[in-house]
């Protein structure tokens, strides 16, 4: 199982971090070791001082393929979910200035956490799907899948021409406006619609 995640797929991200707007889908990796299931606690790593949460939708794939064509590709999954993609914007900053690799500031143990999944059958409308994130209780982040620059469909598309993709790999499709520092002692609780998927606490 791998999982591939989505930068820069939301506009108004793109602007709150001043980043320059992609020509075609901004591809990361993570590795097994970064997810976090079950609500398990996330521990604030030693390296880091500036660890921001990034709220996501999530695919589950459900059969192997490549070079899958846009039209095709809703066959490819058949579950969604939430998680976050932990950053460590200090050491993803560094990396940058260098013109290095962040992998490390994207991959840490424990930067992915992710809810249960549920079927996509049971959505009413993938493509107007709300989801959010509090932290505290407060509203931090929130997003409609209808603001993403690349849907769904046109994700798996393109991941599939570098990447076979698996049964139960897992698609983190990208993050909206609102991305900030987490500190110890924080509650996250994150949303698809009004159904708590995430509710976990920072160590």
């Amino acid at each position: 199982m791998k999982i591939i995640a989505i930068g820069r797929n939301y506009a108004d991200h793109i602007a709150e971090l001043k980043n320059e707007k992609p020509t075609e889908p901004v591809i990361f990796t993570k590795p097994d070791t970064a997810i976090l299931k079950d609500n398990a606690p996330f521990y604030y790593p030693q390296y880091s001082q500036d660890i921001h949460h990034e709220v996501e939708i999530l695919l589950r794939i459900c059969k192997q393929g490549q070079y899958i064509s846009t039209e095709f590709a809703h066959k490819y999954y058949d579950k969604i979910g939430l998680g976050i993609d932990f950053t460590a914007r200090d050491l993803q900053q560094k990396a940058k200035e260098k013109g290095l690799p962040w992998a490390v500031a994207k991959g840490f143990n424990g930067s992915a956490p992710i809810s249960k999944f549920i079927d996509k059958a049971d959505i009413k409308n993938l493509h107007k799907l709300n989801f959010s994130l509090t932290v505290n209780g407060a509203l931090r982040q929130q997003g409609n899948t209808e603001a993403m620059l690349w849907k769904f469909d046109e994700l798996i598309a393109y991941i599939s021409q570098f990447f076979t993709l698996k049964i139960g790999d897992i698609i983190f499709t990208g993050t909206p406006k609102g991305v900030a520092p987490v500190k110890v002692g924080d509650r996250l609780e994150g949303y698809i619609e009004e159904k708590k998927m995430l509710d976990f606490k920072v160590k």
